[in-house]
């Protein structure tokens, strides 16, 4: 075992206990009103895939995007190869179909703890699964696979399901979550993105990986420690069609459970180039982000559109 390994397992348990105190987990909440500044007119787009007006630096960063969503609960036993989970969908179909995207909690952490990412995604054109993983102690290769099962899910027996586009998916994840998502990456090359989140595997071999992926850190994470876990992750994608390092300043393993301004914008800004080939947002990923008070380290390809 390397040290990396090593190191990493010796902090395994650290997770477990953070994952424990219940005054950690965010509350789940409604989402909130939309800014006035954004309700803005729908321009016909010349990508069909389009969906929303143009970005700008007030809208992406916006705690709720220009579409209104609704929220439906997926009970136990609705799937296969799931657990259960919430959709957050918008109810607008105006503007056609949508891209999906499923996200996993980590190790020993409840569906809650990753449930803002629903509402913040879904409300800029994106239908969003929140997962509660079979298990707590479920394993990266297993929530890999119920990401492609609550995909799956999403696209044929879902109440949402004419509103995806299937061709157009993306999976996302926390800490083992995150290296669930690296798996199904992996597992799926047909997916368009991929963002994982302080991601933690014992497997380092991304090689195989032909899915655009936004791999996401924290400098000061000592459960999955950005050197040894995230960035290696992110140079062993070596035939990643695009891909690209966002180490975040001053924050920790479980910033990446509550609302943070700076995630969601690179989140949105990936999906959007990547899911829906919106190169209107490529402005916010090229050319790259310079270091600053909310990013330590920032690297990758640039899109070309």
């Amino acid at each position: 075992m390397n040290k990396h390994l090593a190191h990493a397992f010796r902090a395994l348990p650290v997770a477990a206990v953070l994952a424990a105190g219940s005054a950690l987990a965010p509350a789940a909440h409604a989402a909130p009103e939309r800014p006035a500044a954004i309700h803005q007119a729908v321009q016909p787009a010349a990508n069909p895939h389009e969906r929303g007006p143009a970005p700008t630096e007030e809208s992406i960063t916006a705690e709720t995007g220009p579409f209104d969503i609704e929220r439906i609960d997926v009970p136990a036993g609705s799937g296969e190869g799931f657990n259960q989970g919430t959709i957050y969908a918008p109810t607008d179909l105006s503007e056609g179909t949508f891209g999906a995207i499923a996200v996993s909690p980590g190790f020993v952490s409840p569906e809650a703890w990753i449930s803002w990412y629903g509402p913040r995604l879904a409300s800029q054109g994106f239908v969003v699964m929140t997962l509660e993983t079979t298990s707590l102690l479920d394993v990266p290769a297993a929530r890999g696979q119920q990401l492609l099962a609550a995909l799956d899910y999403l696209t044929g027996e879902s109440k949402v399901s004419d509103r995806i586009d299937s061709a157009r998916l993306a999976v996302m994840g926390h800490s083992m979550g995150g290296g669930g998502t690296l798996e199904a990456a992996d597992d799926r090359p047909a997916l368009q993105a991929a963002i994982p989140l302080a991601p933690w595997n014992t497997d380092y071999d991304w090689a195989g990986v032909r899915v655009p992926t936004m791999v996401m850190a924290a400098d000061n994470d000592f459960i999955a420690p950005a050197g040894a876990m995230a960035e290696s992750y992110f140079n062993n994608l070596t035939a990643a069609p695009e891909k690209a390092y966002l180490e975040l300043n001053n924050a920790g393993h479980m910033t990446f459970n509550s609302p943070h301004t700076t995630i969601a914008k690179y989140a949105i800004a990936w999906m959007k180039r990547f899911v829906d080939d919106d190169a209107r947002y490529e402005q916010f990923l090229c050319p790259a982000p310079e270091p600053n008070d909310d990013i330590a380290k920032y690297a990758g390809t640039c899109p070309t559109g």
